[in-house]
Formats: C-alpha cells, sequence, structure tokens
C-alpha cells in the first residue's frame, strides 16, 4: 500500500483510558469508582498506573508508592496482571487492523493510525475514529480517546485534550491555531528540563516558539530544533510505520528492602534478564548494547553499558549484565532498583527461551 502524501493524511491516535487501572477496575467491580494504583506497594515500590480517581489526589505514574499513598490515604494498590494488559491490547489491535494496515503501536495501550485510505467507506476519518471506540468498548469493556488530525503531532496533541472518553479533531485549518494556544511543556518530546530551558528563554506556548526562527532555535536546542520549529507550525511529516523497530527492551525492578549481597544481586539480575529476553524473544530481535541500571538508596542512578556483537541468546544477555555489575560492587548500601537493557536493536533471530512461568 503506498503512503499518503502528508498534506493528504488522516491520522488517528487512540490512548486506553488509564488503561492497566482500568483493566484493574473492570475485572473487580469492588474496585470501580475508588482511587487504585496498579503496582508500587505499601513499601518501596513504583506507581505504573494510576486510575483518574487517583489522579484526582496527584498520583501519577512513577511516583514512590509513599508519596502516593500519603497523596491519596485511601489508595488501593493492585499487583500488575501484565499477560492480562496483552491479552487485551491484542484485541484492540484487532479492532485497528479491521480498518487500516497502517497501525504503528507505541505501547500496550496507545498507536498511531493513517486511516487515509477509507477501507469502510465510513466517509471521514472522524467516522472511523467513533467506529472504533464502540469496537473497542463492545470488546473489551474498556475506553479510549482519540485524536484526529492530518499529522501525528497534533492527533497526539488532540488524543489527550477530552481525555477520558473523549474524541478531538483538528482539521488543517485549525492546526496551527490549536497548537499556538497550547503549552510547550504539552508537545512530545518536551520533557520537563527542556520545558524549564524554554521557560527560562521566554517560551511558554506554540505562539512563543513559533516567534523563534529555526537558526535561533538551533543555537539553543541543536538537532531538536527541526522538529521544534515545524511542531510550532503544525507541521509534521513522519509517516505512520507500521513495523515499528523500539529502540531498546528491558526490565528492571524495585526491591521492597535494598539488596547489597552480590549473591542476592546475582539472583535478582538474572530475574530481571528472564523478564527483559522473554520480550525480546517476542519481538525476534538481537541487540548489540546491554545497559545495567542500577538505582542507590538516596535515589542517584547509575547506567553501564557494553556493546559488541549482537546478542542472540538469554545467557550471552545475562553473562555481559553480569560483568557490568561485577564492575560496580561492592554497594555498601546496597542498590533499591535494578534494571537490564538491550539496545542497537535490529532484526535477526534470537535463540527460543522456555515461557517463563
Amino acid at each position: 500500500m503506498s503512503e499518503q502524501p502528508s498534506a493528504n493524511r488522516k491520522i488517528i491516535h487512540v490512548d486506553m483510558d488509564a488503561f492497566y487501572a482500568s483493566v484493574e477496575q473492570r475485572d473487580d467491580p469492588s474496585l470501580r469508582g475508588r482511587p487504585v494504583a496498579v503496582g508500587g506497594s505499601r513499601g518501596r515500590g513504583v506507581v505504573a498506573a494510576a486510575s483518574y480517581e487517583a489522579r484526582a489526589f496527584g498520583v501519577r505514574s512513577a511516583m514512590p508508592s509513599v508519596t502516593a499513598k500519603r497523596r491519596c490515604p485511601d489508595l488501593v494498590f493492585v499487583r500488575p496482571r501484565f499477560e492480562v494488559y496483552h491479552q487485551v491490547s491484542q484485541q484492540i489491535r484487532a479492532v485497528f487492523l479491521d480498518y487500516t494496515d497502517l497501525v504503528e503501536p507505541l505501547s500496550l495501550d496507545e498507536a498511531y493510525l493513517d486511516v487515509s485510505e477509507d477501507r469502510h467507506g465510513l466517509g471521514s476519518a472522524r467516522a472511523i475514529a467513533v467506529a472504533i471506540r464502540a469496537r473497542i468498548a463492545e470488546a473489551t469493556g474498556l475506553t479510549a480517546s482519540a485524536g484526529v488530525s492530518y499529522n501525528k503531532f497534533i492527533a497526539k496533541l488532540a488524543s489527550d485534550h477530552n481525555k477520558p472518553d473523549g474524541l478531538c479533531v483538528i482539521p488543517p485549518a485549525h492546526g496551527p491555531a490549536f497548537v499556538a494556544a497550547l503549552p510547550v511543556s504539552r508537545f512530545h518530546g518536551v520533557g520537563p528540563v527542556t520545558a524549564r530551558r524554554m521557560a527560562a528563554l521566554g517560551i511558554a506556548t506554540g505562539a512563543d516558539l513559533r516567534a523563534w526562527s529555526l537558526a535561533d532555535l538551533q543555537r539553543h536546542f541543536g538537532s531538536f530544533a527541526a522538529y521544534l520549529h515545524g511542531a510550532a507550525r503544525g507541521e509534521d511529516h513522519r509517516p505512520v510505520r507500521a513495523h515499528r523497530t523500539p529502540k531498546s527492551i528491558g526490565a528492571e525492578r524495585t526491591f521492597e528492602v535494598n539488596i547489597a549481597e552480590p549473591a542476592e544481586l546475582d539472583a535478582a539480575l538474572a530475574r530481571v534478564a528472564d523478564a527483559a529476553w522473554e520480550r525480546v524473544g517476542r519481538k525476534g530481535v538481537c541487540g548489540r548494547t546491554v545497559t545495567l541500571k542500577l538505582r542507590h538508596p538516596d535515589f542517584r542512578t547509575v547506567t553501564r553499558a557494553r556493546s559488541g556483537e549482537p546478542v542472540r541468546d538469554r545467557d550471552t544477555f545475562l553473562d555481559v549484565g553480569r560483568a557490568l555489575l561485577a564492575a560496580e560492587l561492592p554497594v555498601p548500601n546496597g542498590v533499591r532498583l535494578l534494571g537490564l537493557t538491550l539496545s542497537a536493536l535490529g532484526e535477526g533471530e534470537t535463540e527460543p527461551q522456555p515461557r517463563l512461568l
């Protein structure tokens, strides 16, 4: 299928509403209407996802569970069930593929769709988005929000505009004005550090950003400037890529109690490697770079990486991780988090691994 010219594209960004937490509330009626945090614990964990009831108290993903509990004393912690989330994600993906083959997943709960070709003759991208959201609700019992526009950048912004269970359509004529009114912190790719740099330069909104020339932006933001310059004008020429290879695949674990003994660290690293390699195997890729992540009790985070020949099996992956860990020992105060990631990915056969129980 040939891709549409960027000016003629019709893009939908679909984003499930509080996905993990909504699945838990769907499957356990006692959780409905209550503030729920998936992941974390009453100890040392981190919130993986929060229901909208919890978000009303300021609970957010990646927040330490102790902070979340302090903000919301009635918060209910639920252990994640990733196998269930993956199954539901596959149901959602099947709905997408009934409308277009051009589906670019970003995670289990969101994706871009290029619906420039109206496969079912529904008449508009808006009508397609309405149909997709209805089909998702019927198949899963969950709600999704969608943004519809002429490029990926604005479609993603639009999907967040009327959450939850919302639909927002931004036609080409309205794109630049929509972007101009938004704070730059809402722009995809602009994290807290970049947003603070922009604030120091007097850039608070899309309109502020648009007033800057490309050359001036390049002096402050380097290669990121071209993206910012186009985004401020509602421009984004990136196509929806149906077979997007992830940049990295990994896993990490936060411990209830800091661990310092080499034997305990080695056992924990092996479990993290197993979890990461199962994900690598599902993607059918190999990679050249292994990265170890350690977080100390004071939240200081250290990463160490090694690159070389393609890593094609779990044992090699773990061996490189062990070598990286050995170089960091001893850790007298222990570590609170351990992670292992494979990157510099490319297509390639990985040795089959037994499915983890």
